[in-house]
């Protein structure tokens, strides 16, 4: 490995990879539907696309998307921000791939949003994978 890459061989990754640090989260949601989560058997209620999106642009969209579904009562909603350019030119001060990819669980994370989220998944392949999330609500009460 060269000199700028981590243990996972990513170069200037400083932190542990996404997908990584999401599985570590603790487990907010039944097991059983996590379960079919991960192997692609549940079908989202509802889904937004956001790439191609600016971050200005991306953040209210992605807000109102959530205080709309979770209003209607919708649990599982797919987000979909894909996966990023290589836009590391190699420079002293590395830029991340996925710009939206990383900044969406951080949003969701986020006052209004992080008390109607109760858990944040990578998809399953078939519904976009590293490209799009999962995003499981609170039930509306």
């Amino acid at each position: 490995m060269g000199q700028n890459a981590n243990r996972s061989g990513h170069k200037h990754d400083t932190l542990p990879g996404l997908p990584e640090r999401l599985a570590r989260q603790p487990l907010q949601m039944d097991k059983r539907t996590n379960t079919r989560l991960k192997r692609g058997k549940v079908e989202p209620e509802a889904r937004i696309d956001l790439h191609g999106m600016t971050l200005a642009r991306a953040q209210p969209a992605l807000t109102g998307f959530i205080l709309r579904a979770q209003a209607q009562g919708k649990r599982l909603v797919l987000v979909i921000t894909g996966k990023g350019k290589n836009t590391d030119t190699g420079g002293p001060i590395p830029t991340r791939n996925g710009v939206l990819r990383h900044a969406v669980p951080q949003w969701l994370g986020m006052a209004p949003l992080s008390g109607l989220v109760l858990q944040i998944t990578q998809a399953h392949v078939r519904h976009g994978g590293g490209g799009a999330y999962y995003v499981y609500l609170r039930r509306n009460r």
